[in-house]
């Protein structure tokens, strides 16, 4: 802002931040003095020191907005900090017990280290390869109903697993009432009431669906395999029925879960088809990679002991 009080000459003017007075292109002087009147070089251009004391006291008004500026900007960090570190909390209190969450510095130290796997990585550990014919598929060649796992079966292991406030039975076992909170394929707060017409509510999915797996390569395992195929806690999550059955056998390529949940979707997918040694289709390939590129830190979930 070019200053309009000089006197005489444009040879004298402000800077736009009003601080300084120049003569000439190497020669600068800040306003300091409170003399009725400042003298510059051969005393031939006189400014006013109203004038001047006007632009320090547009001066003093600038830096005390300034001030003010930067109060508000540290009171807006520190409440964005307090809300962004809420949510952070809320999403690591939602995960998976056996999905690992952590910054991306532990993270990326962790990768490093070889205690976790990067899910793009075990991406191309995974055959790619057209789906078989469906022909001979039944589900009971792959388990009679759910395994017993000491003395409860496997779909009561699971809910205990996945569900918050849940009520037992008297055996501890049978899962009556319970929460299954943001669950991972709706993102909804689903109640669960043991009873007929309200268990439904919620189902125990196999994330690489049964019949999807016969067309990719289980129909080459043993018995014994595809057995514990069906009953692996690694393969069994807990979600909301209806979206569930919208689901059906589809694999990656033709549905994928809420947006919030994909990459731990397909990150567990991974997983499953690498211990069972099944493979992938090309349009399933290319859509867990486009997923997964948006992830990169995503990390293959650690298998616990239920």
């Amino acid at each position: 802002m070019r200053s309009t009080w000089l006197a005489l000459q444009a040879q004298y003017h402000y800077d736009r931040n009003c601080r300084t007075i120049k003569y000439s292109p190497i020669k600068a002087i800040s306003p300091t003095s409170a003399s009725a009147a400042l003298i510059i070089a051969d005393n031939r251009y006189t400014v006013d020191a109203y004038r001047w004391y006007s632009c320090t006291l547009m001066e003093n008004d600038d830096l005390a907005f300034q001030q003010r500026r930067r109060r508000f900007s540290m009171v807006l960090l520190v409440c964005l900090c307090v809300i962004g570190y809420g949510l952070f909390q809320s999403l690591q209190s939602n995960q998976p017990i056996d999905e690992p969450t952590a910054d991306p510095s532990v993270l990326s130290q962790r990768i490093a280290s070889g205690e976790y796997t990067r899910a793009i990585e075990a991406l191309g550990q995974l055959a790619v390869a057209g789906r078989v014919s469906q022909v001979g598929y039944d589900r009971s060649k792959f388990s009679q109903g759910w395994a017993d796992y000491e003395g409860c079966d496997m779909r009561n292991r699971i809910l205990q697993r996945d569900l918050v406030d849940t009520i037992l039975d008297k055996d501890n076992c049978i899962v009556l009432r319970g929460t299954l909170k943001s669950g991972p394929y709706s993102g909804k707060d689903i109640l669960f009431e043991r009873g007929v017409g309200t268990s439904g509510a919620i189902h125990i999915e196999h994330v690489v669906a049964v019949s999807d797996a016969w067309q990719k390569g289980a129909q080459d395992l043993s018995r014994q395999e595809r057995r514990q195929f069906y009953n692996d806690p690694l393969n069994l999550i807990a979600v909301d029925g209806p979206t569930n059955q919208d689901k059906g056998s589809q694999d990656a390529s033709a549905w994928l879960p809420q947006r919030s949940y994909r990459c731990r979707y397909i990150a567990r997918q991974i997983a499953v088809k690498l211990r069972y040694s099944l493979w992938l289709s090309p349009p399933e390939h290319q859509a867990m990679q486009k997923q997964l590129q948006t992830c990169p830190l995503q990390v293959l979930p650690i298998q616990k002991e239920e």
